[in-house]
C-alpha cells in the first residue's frame, strides 16, 4: 500500500485521537471550498442569466436588427419606406437569420371617459413572428391579421391598461393625428391581449396592432412601411451578423442593432460583466487565502510528526504527497457539496422562479438562471489548480523543517 496515501487518509479519518485537530481543520476547509463553488456558480449563472434575458427580450420584441428610413430621426411616427427595397431572399439566405417582418409606428392618444394615455401603435405585417411575442402576453392572446381587410384587434400593455381601467374584450379609441391636415382621426379597437415585457421603454408605450392600419393612417401604398425587423437564432452574434448583412441593406436605409437602438439599458447590461469578473477575483483570493492558511495549519499541527517521518528516512516528496492527499480530502467533498447545492438551487430557481426581482428596477420578475456545463467545468478546475499552487507554501516550508526542532516543537 503507498505510504503517503495510507498516512493521509490515517490523519485524516482517525476518531480515537481527540487531541488531534487535523479533522476539524479538513472540515473547515472543505465548508471554504463549498461556499467558494457556490459563491461563485451563482454569480457567474445569475450574471450571465441576467445578460441574455434582457438583451433577448430587447430584441424580441424590437427585431435584433432594424431598418428604417434616415428620415425617421427616432420619431414614433414612421417615415414610408419601400419593403421591396429590402432584399428580404438574400437576408434570409444568412443561416442565423430567422425572420424578417415589416412594421410601421404612429403615435396617438387612447382616451375614455375618465382620462387618457399617450401610446404608439405598432402596426405588424402578417408573418410577424407570433412565437417571440407570445412569452409577453400575460391574458388573452396576439390580435390575428387578415390578407385583404383590416383588423381591429390589438393588444394593449398591462401597464396602461391599469391605468386606463381597460381589461379584455374591452373597446377603446386611439385619435391619431392627420400630418397633413392636422386634424384627428379616430380608430377603435378591441382588446384581444394584454402584454408585459417589463421593460418599461415598451409597457408604457406600445400597442400592438395591424400594419394595414398603420398604412391606412398615413395612405401609404402596400409597398410602403415603417421599417423591417430582422430576428436572428443566437442574441451572442448580434456583431457578426449585423456585419455579414450590412453589404445587402440598400444605401438609403438605416440598420441599427437592439443594443445601439436602447444604447442605455445595453450600457446598464455591461455593468453584470464587471460585476462577475470582481466577484470571481475576490471568490478565488478567499479561497486561495483559506487553503493557504488551513494547509500552515495542518503542517504547524503535524510538524513534530514531519520530523519523525524525517528521521526514519521519510523523504520530503513523500511528506508533501501526504498532503496532497490531504488537500484532495478537502477539494473533492467541498466540490462535490458545493456543486449539488448550487446546481441544486440554480435548478429550482430557473424552473419554478422562487425569487421574485422588482421588474421596474431590474427589468426582469425573478431572479434569471442560465446553466452552461463549460462555465460550470472552468469554475471547478480553477478552484483545483489555485489549490495546486497554495500547495506550493506547505511545501516549501517542509522541505526547511530539521528534524530534531521539528520533534522538540510543541
Amino acid at each position: 500500500m503507498n505510504f503517503s496515501w495510507f498516512y493521509s487518509k490515517k490523519v485524516a479519518f482517525a476518531k480515537n485521537n481527540r487531541k488531534n485537530i487535523s479533522q476539524f481543520i479538513i472540515k473547515l476547509g472543505q465548508i471554504a471550498v463549498a461556499i467558494g463553488i457556490i459563491v461563485s456558480l451563482l454569480t457567474v449563472s445569475i450574471g450571465i442569466g441576467a445578460k441574455k434575458m434582457i438583451k433577448q427580450k430587447l430584441s424580441d420584441f424590437n427585431g435584433h436588427i432594424t431598418l428604417k428610413s434616415f428620415e425617421s430621426n427616432g420619431s414614433f411616427n414612421s417615415a414610408p419606406m419601400f419593403a421591396n427595397e429590402v432584399d428580404t431572399s438574400r437576408i434570409k439566405e444568412n443561416s442565423e437569420v430567422t425572420n424578417l417582418q415589416f412594421v410601421a409606428t404612429k403615435s396617438g392618444i387612447i382616451r375614455t371617459e375618465t382620462d387618457f394615455e399617450g401610446v404608439v401603435y405598432k402596426g405588424y405585417s402578417m408573418n410577424y413572428d407570433v412565437e417571440r411575442l407570445s412569452c409577453f402576453i400575460k391574458e388573452g392572446r396576439l390580435p390575428n391579421f387578415y390578407k385583404d381587410s383590416l383588423s381591429n384587434e390589438a393588444a394593449l400593455p398591462k401597464k396602461i391598461s391599469e391605468n386606463l381601467k381597460l381589461k379584455l374584450n374591452d373597446s377603446f379609441v386611439i385619435y391619431f393625428m392627420n400630418e397633413e391636415t392636422q386634424k384627428p382621426i379616430y380608430r377603435k379597437f378591441k382588446i384581444v391581449g394584454i402584454y408585459a415585457t417589463d421593460i418599461a421603454d415598451f409597457d408604457q408605450v406600445f400597442v400592438i396592432g395591424d400594419l394595414k392600419q398603420v398604412q391606412k393612417l398615413n395612405q401609404w401604398t402596400e409597398n410602403e412601411v415603417g421599417g423591417a425587423e430582422i430576428f436572428i437564432k443566437d442574441i451572442e452574434k448580434l456583431d457578426q451578423v449585423y456585419e455579414e448583412l450590412n453589404p445587402i441593406i440598400p444605401l438609403k436605409l438605416q440598420s441599427e442593432k437592439a443594443t445601439t437602438t436602447y444604447a442605455n439599458i445595453a450600457e446598464w447590461i455591461k455593468l453584470f460583466d464587471n460585476n462577475i469578473y470582481v466577484m470571481l477575483f475576490l471568490m478565488l483570493i478567499v479561497v486561495a487565502i483559506n487553503m493557504s492558511m488551513i494547509f500552515l495549519l495542518l503542517v504547524i499541527e503535524k510538524t513534530q510528526s514531519i520530523g519523525l517521518l524525517k528521521i526514519l528516512g521519510t523523504k520530503n516528496f513523500d511528506i508533501i504527497r501526504i498532503f496532497i492527499f490531504q488537500s484532495l480530502f478537502i477539494m473533492i467533498p467541498g466540490l462535490l457539496i458545493g456543486n449539488a447545492i448550487a446546481i441544486g438551487f440554480l435548478v429550482l430557481q430557473k424552473y419554478f422562479k422562487i425569487i421574485k426581482l422588482p421588474a421596474e428596477n431590474y427589468y426582469l420578475d425573478s431572479v434569471p438562471v442560465h446553466l452552461d456545463i463549460w462555465y460550470i467545468v472552468l469554475i471547478n478546475v480553477s478552484a483545483i489548480l489555485i489549490s495546486a499552487i497554495v500547495l506550493l507554501i506547505p511545501s516549501f516550508i517542509i522541505a526547511r523543517i530539521s528534524p530534531i526542532k521539528a520533534i522538540r516543537f510543541n
